[in-house]
C-alpha cells in the first residue's frame, strides 16, 4: 500500500487506480511517464533502501546481542559517506559512477570492522557508544575536511545537501548502481540467520553446536558494509532506520534473533517509504530532506529505548 501511495503522491496526485493501469502498461501519457519513469526508481529505492537498512540493524543487535546496537549508531553510514565523499572531492568518480559504491562500501567496512575489533566480542552498551562516537568523529572529520577541501563551492553544496540524505531525483542508473549490492548483502545476512539463534546462548556453546563464530562476524560485517555503503552512495546518509525497525517488530516476533530478519527488513520498507511520502506532502518552502526526517523520529525513539533500558537495569538492580 506504501509503495502504490509513493507512486500516487507528488506535485502530480495520480489515483491508484492509475497507478495500477501504468505499472500494468494499460495508461499512456503524460500520467504514465511520471509513475514509470520519475516516481518508479524512487519508490524502488526506498523499499530497497528501508529493507537492508532494517536487516542491516536486526544482524548487528543478533550478532553484538545487545538490542541498541544498530549501523547507524556506530559508525558505518557516517564512514560511508565518508567515503563516497572522498571518491567524489578526489575526482575518482561522480554520482553516477559504480567507483561512489565501491567507496561507500570500504568506508562502511571498515568502520564496522573497527567497532567489533576496538569494542571487542562481549563489550557493553558503554564501550559500543563509545567507540561508535569515536568512528562517526573520524568519519565526521574526514567528510568535513573533504567538504574544505573541494574544488568549487558549488561542488561543496552539492555534497553538503548529499550528505542530509535524500531519494529525490533518483533515476534507474541509481538503482543498477545499489540494488545488486544490496541484494548480495541481503542474501549473505539472512544466510546466518539460524547462527543468530545458537549465538543468543553465548559464543562457547554457539560454537559446541557447530557454528564458527568467526566466520559469522565476518559475514555479517561484509553484509552490513555492502548493504549501508550502497544505500548511502545512492541516497546519502539516512539514520536510525536500522534501530526502529527490529524494534517495531520484535513484539511479533519474539526475541529470536533470526526470526526478527525479515519482519525487520519490511518494517524497515515500510518507514522508509512512509517518511519519503511524508516529505512529500510537509507544507514547506524547500524540499525536507528524508534523512533529516528519520532523524527526527529516531532520536526520540532511541531516547526512550535508553530510558526503559534504564528502568529495567533499576529494577534488576532494586
Amino acid at each position: 500500500m506504501l509503495f502504490v501511495a509513493s507512486l500516487g503522491f507528488g506535485p502530480v496526485p495520480i489515483a491508484p487506480g492509475d497507478v495500477l493501469r501504468a505499472l500494468a502498461g494499460r495508461l499512456d501519457g503524460p500520467l504514465a511517464i511520471i509513475v514509470t519513469e520519475i516516481r518508479l526508481p524512487r519508490a524502488l529505492l526506498a523499499v530497497l533502501i528501508g529493507a537492508i537498512l532494517g536487516l542491516s540493524g536486526a544482524a548487528m543487535q543478533g550478532l553484538l546481542r545487545n538490542p541498541l546496537a544498530a549501523p547507524s549508531l556506530f559508525g558505518a553510514p557516517q564512514a560511508a559517506a565518508f567515503g563516497a565523499v572522498a571518491c567524489i572531492s578526489l575526482g575518482v568518480g561522480d554520482a553516477l559512477s559504480w567507483m561512489l559504491p565501491v567507496a561507500a562500501i570500504a568506508g562502511a567496512f571498515a568502520s564496522v570492522f573497527l567497532l567489533i575489533a576496538v569494542a571487542g566480542r562481549n563489550a557493553g552498551l558503554l564501550i559500543l557508544i563509545l567507540a561508535g562516537l569515536a568512528i562517526s568523529a573520524l568519519a565526521g572529520a574526514g567528510t568535513a575536511l573533504a567538504l574544505n577541501l573541494a574544488p568549487n563551492p558549488f561542488a561543496a553544496l552539492e555534497i553538503a545537501f548529499w550528505l542530509l540524505g535524500s531519494l529525490e531525483d533518483r533515476s534507474f542508473r541509481h538503482l543498477t548502481l545499489a540494488a545488486p549490492f544490496m541484494l548480495l548483502a541481503a542474501g549473505l545476512l539472512l544466510w546466518q540467520a539460524p547462527a543468530f539463534r545458537a549465538l543468543t546462548l553465548g559464543e562457547e556453546v554457539a560454537q559446541s553446536l557447530g557454528v564458527a563464530v568467526g566466520r559469522l562476524r565476518l559475514v555479517v560485517i561484509i553484509g552490513v558494509a555492502l548493504g549501508v555503503g550502497a544505500s548511502v552512495a545512492v541516497a546519502g546518509t539516512i539514520g536510525f532506520i536500522g534501530l526502529v525497525a527490529p524494534h517495531l517488530m520484535r513484539p511479533l516476533v519474539g526475541h529470536d534473533p533470526s526470526r526478527l530478519l525479515v519482519p525487520a527488513a519490511l518494517a524497515g520498507a515500510a518507514l522508509l517509504s512512509a517518511a519519503d511520502i511524508a516529505v512529500r506532502v510537509i507544507p514547506s518552502t524547500t524540499d525536507i530532506k528524508v534523512g533529516v526526517l528519520t532523524a527526527l523520529i529516531g532520536v526520540p525513539f532511541f531516547l526512550f529505548l535508553i530510558l526503559r533500558e534504564r528502568r529495567a537495569l533499576g529494577g534488576g538492580l532494586a
